[in-house]
């Protein structure tokens, strides 16, 4: 309303129409901006040392605003990963945050913990204080399930494991899959894998789960391992992050510690941001460069079971049966299903990691 007098008073005072229209963009100016609208994720965690790093950027980033944590086992059992969480909120001091127990095994597997990688509590065995923060009654899956119907085409899910809870809660209730806003999750290679010649950990963990998140007919954007291996957590940035201090810097700064002298140990120079770089996709989508693709996983094959195998020139041979021979007729266009991050900004992506943990 003042806005509107201050312009009339322009008016009735005949000002040079210049004149006018600069003090009505300094008044303008002065105004506050309006509130920044921040995106709305569920962060889907099995909560071991990288998913840590991955929490703290998310919680740290005015961007995002996370609605709920649920849990699935994978770096850790469910029991264990769901304790790391609440110790995390609770440092955080975010118990505002519901967080839920999801799946306690892979669909159709045994399920594959890795103490060996993330310390035998999962966190760089550092041990953080008895949690004032209580978990949440619902089962992960259906809280996904309602938080998504209370805000329809708002939600980004951010899974950072194996996607069990994700698979389950498409599995439930299917009308879902047009009303969240986009996947954005930490898994798979079409370089190649880090649990064997071609699967990645995440997806191995239930590569059954993985096939159906990808052929839900959401948007879907797949940070693999092109993306961690190139964004090196090395010694110049653990330095820079132990120059300030503060409860979520020293923790962070210790299981960051912890990460770069166990990839020493196997002769990198630092440690795969893998989970996090799910999480800086999420914040700034520019930090990545991306190709659409049909991705589908392997389910079956003995050599190659969790292999995400994207089609990079998006057809296929179309072959018919003749007689004693399948005979060629043509190729069919495949559409894509994901866009797969094929490279980074490893520097501005860990600056950004560093700049949100600091003095935290």
């Amino acid at each position: 309303m003042k806005i509107l007098r201050f312009v009339g008073v322009l008016r009735f005072r005949r000002l040079k129409p210049s004149v006018s229209a600069l003090l009505l963009m300094c008044l303008l100016a002065a105004l506050p901006l309006p509130a920044f609208a921040a995106k709305k994720i569920i962060f889907d965690t099995d909560p071991g040392s990288d998913d840590a790093l991955a929490l703290m950027l998310a919680l740290n980033s005015p961007e995002l605003d996370v609605r709920a944590i649920t849990v699935v086992p994978g770096n850790v059992t469910a029991a264990m990963g769901l304790e790391n969480a609440l110790h995390m909120v609770s440092l955080a001091n975010r118990c505002d945050i519901p967080v839920a127990a999801g799946a306690q095994h892979p669909l159709f597997q045994k399920m594959i913990t890795a103490e060996f990688w993330h310390g035998k509590n999962g966190l760089a065995n550092v041990e953080l204080a008895p949690s004032k923060c209580k978990v949440d009654s619902r089962f992960g899956p259906d809280l996904i399930i309602q938080l998504v119907h209370a805000s329809p085409h708002e939600i980004t899910l951010v899974p950072v494991g194996p996607l069990t809870n994700i698979a389950l809660a498409v599995e439930k209730d299917p009308s879902i899959v047009p009303l969240v806003k986009e996947v954005i999750l930490m898994g798979g290679s079409i370089s190649g894998g880090n649990v064997n010649a071609a699967a990645e950990a995440n997806i191995y963990n239930d590569p059954e789960a993985a096939q159906i998140v990808f052929q839900a007919g959401w948007p879907v954007t797949m940070v693999g391992l092109e993306v961690g291996d190139k964004a090196l957590f090395t010694q110049k940035y653990l330095d820079q992050l132990g120059q300030t201090h503060g409860p979520i810097n020293d923790f962070i700064y210790a299981v960051a510690k912890y990460l770069v002298n166990l990839s020493g140990t196997f002769g990198s120079p630092g440690a795969p941001m893998y989970d996090p770089s799910a999480v800086a996709v999420a914040i700034d989508p520019t930090l990545v460069k991306v190709q659409e693709m049909h991705v589908d996983v392997e389910t079956r094959g003995e050599f190659t079971r969790g292999e995400t195998v994207g089609n990079r020139h998006g057809m296929v041979e179309r072959n018919v049966l003749r007689g004693d021979r399948y005979v060629i007729e043509g190729v069919d266009k495949v559409s894509p299903n994901a866009k797969v991050c094929v490279d980074v900004d490893a520097d501005r992506f860990l600056q950004l990691f560093v700049s949100r943990i600091r003095g935290k």
